[in-house]
């Protein structure tokens, strides 16, 4: 018999919550005309789409003018810092953004790509915790700063970045603040007036909802250029027929995740430190990544020393439970994780990192099952490291 089957890797994707599915099958097959339509069948899924932009709009604390739809969070974001960066350099108002180090390749390869149009990039430090310092941005930022873009929390470490005290900063300085907030919808109240941000990039396979779909919040008076032209959707800043069942599926699920947050933050946060506590106590050299209470109530990110976070995964995976060595974005590649490297791992100690991100429906029995496999797992792999058997041969000289 196949063992149980135990999901910890919800900072990569989530499984669409099946209320979320049942608001979008309308307007697969009833209301499925085009919203740009006149006629009935399109003002049904113009409707959907206007319901939907009016509930996402008032749970974040913005207005419905203020939120346009993309196709996830990598669009949003590309969207506010390419649109944001040739809007304002057009206007002459400079060519200066600023990051941080452990952004989303999504925010990290934008802002490279602006690099090739003669824009200055500043890529703040983090501490060992993963955290920006305020100082730090506010010595960064020059009279020519147009954009500075942090990300609300981080998706491989769970960090949760002092957003509003970092989008305060830049108000005092006059300057347009964008923060990827994918992995924090869900994890905490947002509202986009006390985060302090001009731009808020936001994608529903993250909360229960579909793959393919996203937000870029966008506060009015912000100067962007369209990445996609071509139509009038979206007030012209991102042109293509609508993604009717997507987009009323992305604001039932934000709907869901704002209702459901008090509870579902607890469960996650007491299985959090279950877990961290369990695999602290029952494995020598181990160690916690990212901020040990400033952190997303569902992330667990922990390096294990001597030994590949590839293989621990190929071991768990053969017992059923699914987590991750990285972002899901990059898990393919070979080199050790950007984030982990900026909080001063070395390469080895990032090698050996495990990621496992809790889901509403994780219980507390599949923690204690994960906790009574993966010690073993560890010894197993241990057992065959050359890396530790100079390590146990160095203890033993000395």
């Amino acid at each position: 018999m196949a063992p149980e089957t135990i999901y910890l890797d919800h900072a990569a994707t989530t499984a669409t919550d099946p209320r979320v599915v049942e608001a979008m099958l309308p307007y697969f097959n009833t209301a499925y005309g085009n919203p740009s339509s006149i006629y009935r069948l399109g003002r049904a899924a113009l409707e959907g789409v206007d319901e939907a932009r009016e509930t996402v709009a008032s749970l974040l604390g913005a207005k419905r003018k203020e939120i346009v739809f993309t196709s996830g969070g990598s669009e949003a974001d590309n969207l506010a810092i390419k649109g944001v960066a040739f809007a304002q350099r057009d206007a002459g108002k400079g060519n200066h953004i600023i990051t941080s180090a452990i952004e989303h390749h999504a925010v990290l390869h934008a802002v490279e790509y602006l690099e090739h149009f003669g824009f200055e990039i500043t890529i703040l430090p983090v501490d060992s915790t993963g955290l920006v310092a305020v100082a730090d941005l506010r010595a960064a930022i020059r009279p020519t700063t147009v954009l500075v873009s942090i990300m609300a929390a981080n998706n491989e470490i769970g960090t949760i970045q002092p957003i509003a005290e970092l989008g305060a900063v830049c108000r005092e300085h006059n300057v347009l603040f964008h923060t990827d907030a994918v992995q924090l919808i869900g994890a905490q109240p947002i509202n986009v007036k006390e985060l302090n941000v001009d731009l808020l990039s936001l994608t529903a396979h993250k909360f229960y909802g579909p793959k393919g779909v996203g937000a870029l919040y966008m506060r009015r008076g912000v100067p962007l250029l369209p990445l996609i032209n071509g139509g009038s959707q979206e007030r012209r800043l991102r042109a293509g027929t609508e993604n009717v069942p997507g987009i009323v599926g992305l604001a039932k699920a934000l709907q869901l995740a704002v209702d459901e947050l008090p509870q579902s933050s607890n469960q996650l946060t007491s299985l959090r430190d279950r877990l961290i506590s369990g695999i602290e106590a029952a494995i020598p050299h181990v160690y916690l990544n990212g901020h040990r209470s400033q952190r997303l109530p569902n992330n667990v990110n922990m390096s294990f020393d001597f030994i590949e976070g590839e293989s621990m995964l190929l071991l768990l995976d053969q017992q059923g439970i699914y987590a991750s060595s990285g972002s899901a974005c990059t898990s393919g590649s070979l080199d050790p994780s950007h984030v982990l490297m900026a909080l001063g791992l070395s390469a080895e100690r990032a090698h050996g990192s495990l990621r496992m991100t809790l889901g509403r429906e994780n219980t507390a029995e599949q923690i204690e099952r994960v906790l009574a496999l993966l010690p073993p797992i560890v010894e197993r792999l241990r057992a065959v490291s050359p890396m530790y058997r100079h390590f146990l041969a160095e203890q033993t000289v000395y």
